[in-house]
């Protein structure tokens, strides 16, 4: 089923999790967008400074709240935030415990009602190898 957006022409964006799918409130399993909207893509964040020194050298918890500070400000740069965002790409380094990201995301996320879409994927290693975590991130940001 596809819905468009209503005759004034305002954003749709829908969080769905269809029956027979598990159903997890830190996620959504389909997020539907229609409608006038602004597309933003963030490119993989790391958790680099502004002079490209890694942060938190070996801490997965201090990485992965640097990383979303990143992203962030990459959003805000834009005129986007973090409640924009629809979907996240975790990169994790293969044999990291992603609890401390996690607890990162659930602060960051601040317990907005509509949680987005959210995809771990481990990785043998990152571009600098002291790097433990990259994430993307896709936003829509409606225009009405």
């Amino acid at each position: 089923m596809s819905r468009s957006p209503d005759a004034t022409g305002k954003t749709e964006i829908r969080h769905v999790d269809p029956e027979g799918l598990y159903s997890n409130p830190q996620f959504t399993q389909v997020v539907s967008v229609a409608g006038p909207v602004r597309t933003v893509r963030v490119a993989g964040q790391t958790a680099v400074d502004t002079t490209g020194k890694v942060v938190g050298r070996g801490d997965l918890g201090t990485q992965s709240r640097k990383v979303l500070d990143n992203v962030r400000i990459a959003l805000e740069a834009v005129e986007a935030d973090l409640g924009h965002v629809i979907g996240w790409t975790f990169y994790l380094v293969a044999g990291q415990d992603p609890t401390p990201l996690l607890e990162a995301y659930r602060a960051a996320w601040n317990e907005r009602p509509k949680p987005p879409m959210i995809t771990l994927l481990y990785v043998a290693g990152l571009a600098n190898p002291d790097l433990l975590i990259e994430i993307e991130t896709l936003a829509v940001v409606p225009l009405d």
